[in-house]
């Protein structure tokens, strides 16, 4: 029988039938499905097992930052406006503002040759996480979530920390197992972010597996009604899973255990108050966190900063951003490398498009959004290190050699993990879809050590 509201209604006064009926049906629901995030074989062999993502929202400006263009000939042209100088055996050229990453030089695979479909912010944010610029699709740690499951039960297979907006940690069509789980959102305290509605403290751990053991019978009779209900049977998934979560995911968040040399290292709560667009957000806990995480076994974990969208104030703000992502990031790769898991894990840095120069002397000190060149870093994760792919013109305008669209970074991606990176489809709507959209990606073999 359908167990619907009406019958519900009709069979209140039975309701201490139905609580003894959870007893019996209680070890069923003990041996809770697992299967959408069971790890799963790669289709070939992976250089990495994991991603960290460094979402810098708003469009870093490449120029001052990774991409050094001197200014030369008697006319200046927009370039670099910061000094740069040269790190490491690979001799990298590196910006002033981001001397601790520096000290990683010849950890870092830099892709000077990105370019995009807009230099809309919403699109083009879109496009990164999703594949597409304007339609809700599934984000890229949903994917690899969806192709590779997760190292551990007890945790999400995709976390995104001091997330935005919902689209780009959306499964979409995608099985809601899959969803990524927000962590802190839009500047909140990061040191009071919790994951939300996992826990319940007015009733003992006991008390709620009970509880949950009895809606998952009534949910599973519902499924039963209905075979092949995907969307049933993700919900149940993901409700064993939120109350495994309950267990393990507190423990991560609270980072108490770790060292004061260790705190110091990540920035932990010295970030000082913004004085341009870049919000309190506690940039150092993040990736302190996400170390955590990726120890723990999640698949894949994002980090936002923002904002990087500097139009007026551009080098003070540049200046500011730079100031509070610096060291943490580079606290973030000395402890993958110290802890062996840094060459298992893809460490993703960049924005949604970058910016064009300044020009000196021009007695202006703005800038504006630039889709057509700009720079991305990876590190770890089977790339090569200490290595420039690609380039952009003399003026930084547009991506010349070594062009890398969104969707080859994510056909690259998802082959580093070993999944490939054009037949990861999903059926939805009366066709399979994919990432890396219709015309599919490029996996940038160059890039691989």
């Amino acid at each position: 029988m359908n167990f619907s509201r009406r019958n519900m209604l009709q069979t209140a006064s039975c309701g201490f039938g139905y609580l003894a009926l959870q007893g019996l049906l209680g070890s069923q629901a003990q041996a809770a499905t697992t299967g959408g995030l069971v790890p799963k074989v790669a289709t070939h062999p992976a250089r990495a097992k994991r991603v960290i993502f460094l979402c810098m929202s708003g469009g870093p400006a490449q120029m001052d930052t990774l991409d050094y263009k001197p200014q030369t000939g008697k006319k200046p042209h927009p370039g670099s406006v910061f000094r740069f100088r040269q790190h490491g055996e690979s001799g990298l050229q590196i910006s002033e503002l981001l001397p601790e990453t520096a000290r990683h030089a010849d950890k870092l695979c830099v892709i000077n040759g990105m370019h995009a479909d807009t230099g809309i912010h919403a699109q083009s944010f879109l496009q990164l996480h999703t594949g597409d610029r304007l339609r809700q699709r599934p984000s890229l740690g949903s994917w690899i979530a969806y192709g590779l499951g997760t190292e551990n039960q007890n945790l999400p297979g995709f976390i995104s920390i001091n997330t935005s907006k919902s689209s780009i940690y959306s499964s979409a069509f995608l099985p809601s197992i899959y969803n990524g789980t927000p962590i802190g959102v839009n500047g909140e305290d990061m040191s009071r972010a919790t994951i939300a509605n996992i826990a319940s403290d007015h009733l003992p751990l006991s008390a709620r597996r009970r509880q949950l053991d009895f809606v998952q019978s009534l949910n599973r009779e519902h499924l039963a009604a209905r075979p092949g209900d995907a969307k049933l049977d993700s919900v149940i998934e993901s409700m064993e899973l939120g109350f495994r979560m309950q267990a393990e995911a507190p423990e991560l968040l609270d980072i108490s255990s770790e060292t004061q040399a260790t705190l110091e290292r990540y920035r932990v709560g010295q970030q000082k108050e913004s004085v341009g667009t870049c919000k309190v957000t506690d940039f150092g806990r993040q990736c302190l966190l996400a170390r955590r995480f990726c120890e723990a076994g999640v698949r894949f974990i994002e980090v936002n900063h923002g904002s990087w969208d500097q139009h007026k104030n551009h080098r003070r703000d540049l200046t500011e951003n730079c100031q509070v992502t610096d060291a943490p990031i580079a606290a973030l790769l000395d402890d993958l490398e110290q802890r062996g898991l840094l060459d298992e894990t893809l460490v993703v840095w960049g924005g949604e498009f970058g910016r064009p120069g300044l020009t000196p002397g021009d007695g202006k000190d703005e800038t504006g959004h630039n889709s057509n060149g700009f720079t991305f870093w990876l590190a770890g994760g089977g790339v090569k290190g200490g290595y420039v792919h690609g380039k952009t013109d003399p003026t930084g305008a547009r991506a010349v050699e070594g062009k890398v669209h969104f969707r080859d970074l994510h056909a690259t991606v998802l082959h580093l993990l070993g999944l490939p990176a054009n037949d990861l489809k999903f059926w939805h709507e009366g066709r399979d879809h994919r990432l890396t959209g219709p015309d599919g990606g490029k996996v940038v073999t160059e890039l691989f050590a």
